[in-house]
């Protein structure tokens, strides 16, 4: 392999590689190199078996991730693909090889494997699709459905949107696009940042890609190659942000239990048969969670189940999961709605409607990747290959999950205002509420809605607010974020990448103006004197929620007293009940959080007098003038990431500015913490006009492993609202002569019912008298060597050492050596003479060392370690067994190899070495 590892000053990698499969290679294992913690737990949490290593915490993740058949899903979008684009499909192929090739040094480089006693595992071709459907399978919040059923059920059907909002549970980003005429330069700037959930290490990877197809620079998300979010060509440069699009649908099913065991579940052509296995969930710490995987025909159940048989009549029977009981699934009278609320929608709820015994009710989830088996992979490629707007906007015209803006810029002027993204059309009724399977009308058609798109006059803003994206989605964030970006870059013809940072940090919080209002209505003789000096400093504050800011920590205070008193309203009593569902979907059916976030419509609308509104308001200017005042913004509102192995250490985390509806969005609960686990997981500039004046930053750095010199270095830069200049000068940059790219690193693997298979080159000092034993072996005549010396097989396998063409390799199984193994460049051996060699070939030869205890299935059992690790980053593997060695010629026929015809390799007669002339048969292995 020809490939090349670059650091700049802030240990970002920048690759280089001959070809874009040897890119994705070493994408993958400069990632497990840097990451290898944070790639097994995702891979672990997109297969369901993270607590098997995190313990009980992590069982209702695991649950859900079973249930809902995120593995499977990902392993049928990747058949698909191999299917449709085997290209795209083996440039996945190549990087789940890079992370298999890096993970061995990664984890040994990260202290929580052995804290945890994990050990790497085997990264699939479809792991990164798994990874992918992980990260995004609650980002389009269909939990939210269930909340507002719990709304209408419990509230009133009238009440369905009243908590409307960005919520907690979603996602958000901002981003915009400057045409040519308003930058100093006269070329587009295109800026933002992703908001997420904060993760340590972060959720983004900064890094560069090139080959001598394309140079692209950008953030990737660990565990899947390419650049599929924000990246920079140098002539073109895209970026996205959440389209708060409604793609994912809950369906009420009714199930009952067949005399053999199976499920059926009712749907609109009756009764039918539902898939139904089950999985058993391991637990650190304790006792294995046995889950039953349902599917119906609308999709996977999410909650609920099918009566277990005895079960009779239905009523309080619990999900197999624990989930709570189906009947009713959080409607205070088991009907589907509260009582006397009646059937308002025509959704077919009405009390008593269906077979009265002998099912059960369940909630099942259809999401478009379980629809199609597709994931709109395909686009990733061409996006690192992307010359212009057009490219852009057609790699993504095949994309699926999840649905985002899409914006884009090139050195030609051109401009891009998109949605990419797959849409079901459907029942208005669907992105609503919770629907039942059993009515036709909430069927999907057969053709996606189309996306829309928009001209860019001057400059563009996507914000999560109603817009573009307005005919696919119901909630969208409030228009705040994404109105004043748009003042401020209104104000500006001359935009530079360097005035974009006062965009990303600006902490002016529109959302306070309502209770401003709220609290300048409070008659001040009514209060006293303490609160009424609490309403003055309010009303003189100037709105920003800087974190050295006193009066941002006060509004805090206030606004989080108005939202306590609000939740405890006694309008709000039947939503204070806990909800029926799983407790992974607890962040979307919390009244507290709902509150929060829907405070500016709670003001002056719902169930809630305005008279009771305005008394709260009066008790919280009065809460916040008794005692001490409270500390300034960033005291209180401070980071909390999220870490898979927290490190105990809650101190360190510093204070932030900002607020969930600032540009610098930095959100918190009101009213319950102040602590922010949601912000910026990196903000970018990317300047058309030169590409290394673009800027780039993430919270932490580039390395996941704690106590290295890039796990946090970019923290301050990121606190500070500063940005890091992008590097793309190769002269600039340090290369990695010792980073672990070629086929000679160490690898290991463990094979199911096997063993532990290691691979490790040949040390002569150390291996010549264990080798010399072998291959003086009457069995080992064929490898050539029965009359050489200890010394003349140091000597040999020097010289092998000192190539770059030719390797040899101990292979241990579980410690113990057991083999040798050798590869070689065919373009630089005899062999080329008789065969026609291909990009991508590698050749091999294999000796078994002598055993007195012969073990069934040893030699296939070492061929599947020694095959994976071969085909690393390789396409077919070339054997050539002397033509009387029918063992050999069988084993190979055995591990797959096609064979091929018989040759004669000529003599080699070098002062290094001697090979007489040798007939062979060759046999190959294609990938």
């Amino acid at each position: 392999m020809s490939i090349e590892v670059y650091r700049d000053a802030r240990g970002i990698p920048h690759l280089r590689a001959a070809d874009p499969r040897e890119l994705a290679f070493a994408q993958g294992r400069v990632t497990a190199y840097d990451r290898a913690w944070q790639l097994e737990v995702e891979r672990h949490r997109a297969q369901g078996t993270s607590a098997a290593f995190l313990g009980p915490e992590a069982v209702d993740w695991d649950v859900l991730a079973r249930r809902v058949r995120l593995a499977d899903t990902a392993r049928r979008c990747y058949a698909r693909l191999a299917e449709r684009d085997p290209g795209t499909a083996d440039w996945l192929r190549a990087y789940a090889e890079g992370v298999g090739a890096g993970l061995a040094e990664g984890a040994a480089r990260a202290p929580q494997f052995a804290a945890t006693g994990l050990v790497p595992g085997r990264w699939e071709p479809w792991t990164p699709l798994a990874v992918w459907l992980s990260t995004h399978i609650l980002f389009a919040g269909f939990p939210t459905k269930l909340w507002r059923e719990q709304v209408a059920s419990r509230l009133g059907a009238r009440w369905t949107e009243l908590f409307a909002t960005d919520g907690p549970g979603t996602a958000g980003s901002n981003g915009w696009v400057v045409a040519g005429e308003r930058t100093a330069s006269g070329a587009a700037l295109v800026a933002g940042d992703p908001h997420r959930f904060i993760e340590d290490p972060g959720v983004y990877q900064q890094i560069r890609l090139a080959c001598p197809e394309y140079d692209v620079v950008g953030l990737a998300v660990p565990g899947v190659p390419g650049l599929a979010h924000f990246g920079h060509t140098g002539s073109v440069a895209w970026a996205i942000t959440n389209a708060m699009a409604d793609y994912q649908d809950v369906y009420r099913e009714r199930l009952r239990r067949t005399p053999d065991g199976g499920v059926e579940a009712l749907g609109p052509d009756g009764w039918r048969p539902a898939s139904v296995h089950t999985e058993t969930v391991e637990v650190a710490g304790g006792a294995p969670v046995e889950v039953e995987v349902v599917e119906t025909e609308r999709g996977p159940l999410i909650a609920g189940g099918a009566p277990r048989p005895g079960d009779g009549d239905a009523e309080g029977s619990a999900g197999t999961d624990g989930s709570a009981p189906a009947d009713g699934f959080g409607d205070t009278d088991g009907s589907g709605y509260a009582e006397g609320s009646g059937d308002t929608d025509g959704s077919g709820y009405a009390e008593g409607s269906g077979d009265a015994d002998g099912f059960a009710e369940g909630l099942a989830l259809r999401y478009p990747p379980r629809v199609t088996a597709e994931l709109g992979f395909s686009a990733l490629p061409k996006l690192l290959a992307a010359r212009t707007v057009g490219d852009v906007d057609r790699a993504f015209d095949g994309w699926v999950e999840p649905v985002n803006v899409v914006q884009a810029a090139d050195t030609e002027g051109g401009l891009l205002h998109r949605v990419a993204g797959y849409v079901p059309v459907r029942d208005r009724l669907n992105s609503l509420r919770v629907v039942p399977a059993w009515e036709a009308r909430h069927a999907w058609a057969a053709e996606p809605a189309p996306m829309p798109r928009a001209a860019v006059g001057g400059h563009a803003v996507m914000a999560n607010a109603r817009g573009l994206a307005a005919p696919l989605g119901v909630e969208f964030a409030p228009p705040h974020r994404a109105a004043r970006i748009d003042a401020l870059l209104s104000a500006g013809t001359d935009w530079t990448p360097g005035a974009m940072a006062a965009i990303h940090r600006d902490t002016d919080n529109p959302a306070a103006a309502r209770l401003l209002d709220a609290v300048r209505a409070t008659d001040p003789g009514a209060l006293t004197p303490a609160a009424s000096a609490v309403r003055d400093r309010l009303l003189a504050w100037d709105r920003r929620m800087a974190a050295d800011s006193a009066d941002a920590g006060l509004y805090a205070a206030v606004r989080g007293a108005v939202v306590r008193g609000l939740a405890g309203h006694e309008a709000f009593r039947a939503l204070r009940e806990p909800a029926p569902y799983p407790a992974v979907f607890a962040p979307w059916l919390a009244l507290g959080p709902r509150v929060a976030y829907a405070l500016e419509t709670l003001l002056t609308a719902g169930p809630v007098p305005a008279g009771e509104v305005a008394r709260l308001v009066r008790e919280a200017l009065e809460e916040a003038g008794a005692g001490d005042a409270p500390p300034a913004w960033g005291v209180t509102h401070r980071l909390a990431p999220w870490q898979a192995l927290p490190d105990g250490d809650d101190a360190q985390w510093p204070g932030l500015g900002g607020d969930h509806d600032c540009v610098l969005s930095t959100s918190s609960v009101p009213g319950w913490t102040d602590r922010a686990a949601r912000a910026s997981a990196a903000r970018y500039v990317w300047d058309l006009a030169d590409r290394e004046r673009s800027l780039w930053v993430v919270p932490f750095g580039a390395s996941g492993v704690p106590g290295d010199p890039h796990h946090r270095d970019q923290l301050p830069l990121w606190l500070r609202g500063e940005l890091a200049p992008v590097v793309t000068d190769w002269n600039r940059l340090s290369k990695e002569t010792e980073h672990p790219m070629t086929t000679t690193a160490p690898y290991e693997r463990t094979v199911e019912g096997f063993g532990t298979v290691r691979v490790e080159p040949v040390d002569p000092d150390r291996d010549a008298a264990l080798i010399h034993g072998w291959v003086a072996d009457e069995r080992a005549r064929f490898w050539g060597m029965k009359d050489a010396t200890v010394e003349q097989v140091r000597e040999i396998y020097a010289h092998l050492d000192s190539l770059d063409t030719h390797h040899g390799f101990l292979v241990r199984l579980d410690g113990e050596p057991v083999a040798l193994f050798q590869t070689y460049e065919p373009e630089a051996d005899r062999v080329s003479e008789v065969y026609e060699v291909r990009d991508g070939d590698l050749g091999v030869h294999l000796l078994i060392a002598p055993s007195d205890t012969p073990r069934p299935g040893f030699t296939a059992g070492v061929l599947t370690a020694l095959v994976d690790f071969a085909l690393t980053g390789r396409t077919r593997l070339v054997a050539e067994p002397d033509a009387a060695n029918e063992k050999a010629i069988a084993r190979l026929a055995r591990a797959g190899f096609a064979l091929g015809p018989e040759v004669v390799l000529p003599e080699v007669d070098l002062p290094e070495v001697f090979l007489p002339e040798k007939k062979a048969r060759l046999a190959f292995l294609t990938r």
